[in-house]
């Protein structure tokens, strides 16, 4: 058995949040590797341009769709789109979310809900609707995009935090619930990485600095250093790979 345990050649994905920052890098990571990818986003004019670039770069067919994970009908219309352009639905990623940095006195019921519906339901709803496609099909890979801030603590960030710390168990259950079905759910945990979701870290050394200093490697993580767990999760090099959490954030979960 080599490398080929990695290819993708032939598979079909979703990535949600698909238009930039990690979901951007995952996408052309599961292309690279020979997959065909619908990558959705909130905003049209980004996902087609990162459809459009990624297919030019890999030669795979990249498709675009302007969606919203917490709108039942957008995911309903996700999947069928899917399996009208490719006939099958082999792997879901689940990256589309969200950040509200703000104490917890002066976070508003709205910043709450917003952050739990796009990071935790959202999830829920893609998942149970391309799900009913995989049980058909007793087949498929689900990789949800948690954070290590789903395992340990930040000030500031409690709607982050329990969103994720709640789709990681989601992920857990979920892989028992249809590990019959040959449905294998797996979470990844990123830290810092240098995206657009953390600009206003990046762009602020005072804000930048603490983190830092819990960083083992001493840096933010680079989109590209994504690409190599999601094809191992997506491909049949974790085929004995279920309802486990991977942390790529630069050894701050070894503390």
């Amino acid at each position: 058995m080599g490398l080929e345990i990695f290819s993708l050649e032939g598979k079909s994905a979703i990535i949600t949040g698909g238009s930039k920052g990690l979901g951007e890098s995952m996408a052309l990571a599961l292309a690279e590797a020979g997959a065909e990818v619908l990558i959705t986003s909130r905003h049209w004019d980004e996902v087609s341009e990162t459809a459009e670039r990624i297919q030019t770069a890999t030669g795979k067919r990249v498709l675009p769709l302007q969606s919203d994970v917490t709108n039942a009908t957008d995911v309903e219309a996700m999947k069928h789109k899917a399996l009208d352009e490719f006939g099958k639905i082999d792997i879901l990623i689940n990256n589309a979310g969200i950040n509200i940095r703000k104490p917890l006195l002066a976070l508003s019921d709205e910043d709450w809900h917003q952050v739990m519906n796009i990071n935790l339901t959202g999830p829920m709803l893609c998942a149970r609707s391309v799900g009913r496609h995989m049980v058909e099909r007793k087949s498929g890979r689900i990789i949800n995009l948690a954070s290590m801030l789903g395992a340990v603590g930040l000030a500031e960030r409690t709607p982050y935090a329990s969103s994720k710390g709640g789709l990681i168990q989601f992920t857990r259950t979920l892989a028992l619930e249809w590990a019959h079905y040959n449905i294998l759910v797996n979470a990844i945990c990123p830290g810092p990485f240098a995206t657009p979701l953390n600009r206003p870290i990046l762009e602020s050394p005072e804000k930048a600095a603490p983190l830092l200093k819990e960083i083992p490697l001493k840096r933010f993580g680079e989109p590209k250093e994504l690409k190599g767990a999601v094809i191992f999760l997506a491909s049949d090099a974790s085929s004995f790979v279920t309802g486990t959490t991977l942390f790529v954030d630069g050894g701050w979960t070894a503390h």
